[in-house]
C-alpha cells in the first residue's frame, strides 16, 4: 500500500491488485475514519476525500492503521437493482461464438447470476460489474465505436457495464436497456455505486 497526497484534502491509496482494493473498500465502509468526507474506489486505487477538519498526516496515520480483512463475497448488504434488457446487441453473435453458444445460452448466463458493482468510472454512473458466475473473458473490440448509444449493455474482460450516456466505447454490445443509470435531477444521481448488486432481467424482444 502507498499513500499519495492529492492537494491538501485528499489521499490516493495505491494498492497492489483489485482484490486488495475490494478489501480496503469494504473496510472503509465498515469503519469510517473521522475527517473523511467520502472514498472513491477505482480498479487498484482508492481516493480518500477529506472534509478539512483534520490534518492530512492524522488521516494518513488512521489509514495505515486500518484493519483490512477479507471481503465476505456472500455479503448481501448492498442494494439490489433490477435492470430489464433486450438482448439484441450488434456484438451478441460474436460474443456467443466465443463459447459456441446460442443467444438464449448467453441470456441465461447473464440473467442467472448476481452482479456486483466493483467500482464506478470512465463516465458518471458507469459501473464496472462483476458476476458471481463463470466469467467469459470477453475481448474488447479491435476498433472502438465512435458512438455507443446510452443504455447499451456491454461486456469486456470479466466485466459487464451499461453505458449511462452516448459515448465512444470499445466494449462488446449484447443488449440495451431503458434504465437511466445517471440523472443529476435525482438523489443519488447514479443508479450504481460500489457494492450495488444488479440482477439483469430478460425483457424479450430479440430479433
Amino acid at each position: 500500500m502507498r499513500l499519495l497526497p492529492c492537494g491538501d484534502r485528499a489521499w490516493l491509496v495505491e494498492l497492489p491488485d483489485a482484490a486488495t482494493r475490494r478489501h480496503w473498500d469494504e473496510a472503509l465502509r465498515a469503519n469510517p475514519i473521522a475527517g473523511v468526507l467520502e472514498h472513491v474506489p477505482a480498479a487498484r486505487t482508492i481516493g480518500v476525500l477529506l472534509d478539512g477538519s483534520r490534518p492530512l498526516a492524522e488521516v494518513a496515520a488512521d489509514l495505515r492503521a486500518l484493519e483490512v480483512g477479507q471481503v465476505d463475497e456472500d455479503a448481501t448488504s448492498g442494494p439490489v437493482v433490477e435492470v430489464e434488457v433486450v438482448y439484441d446487441g450488434p456484438d451478441l453473435a460474436e460474443v456467443c461464438a466465443l463459447r459456441g453458444w446460442s443467444a438464449d445460452d448467453l441470456v441465461v448466463w447473464h440473467t442467472s447470476q448476481a452482479w456486483t458493482c466493483d467500482f464506478v468510472g470512465f463516465l458518471p454512473g458507469f459501473g464496472y460489474l462483476l458476476g458471481d458466475g463463470e466469467p467469459l473473458a470477453v475481448p474488447r473490440r479491435t476498433s472502438p465505436r465512435p458512438r455507443v448509444p446510452a443504455g447499451s449493455v456491454a461486456l469486456a474482460g470479466d466485466f459487464c457495464a451499461v453505458y449511462p450516456q452516448a459515448s465512444p466505447g470499445g466494449w462488446q454490445l449484447v443488449g440495451r436497456t431503458e434504465a437511466v443509470l445517471f440523472d443529476v435531477t435525482r438523489e443519488p444521481a447514479s443508479l450504481l455505486a460500489s457494492g450495488t448488486r444488479v440482477r439483469f432481467v430478460d425483457a424479450g424482444g430479440r430479433r
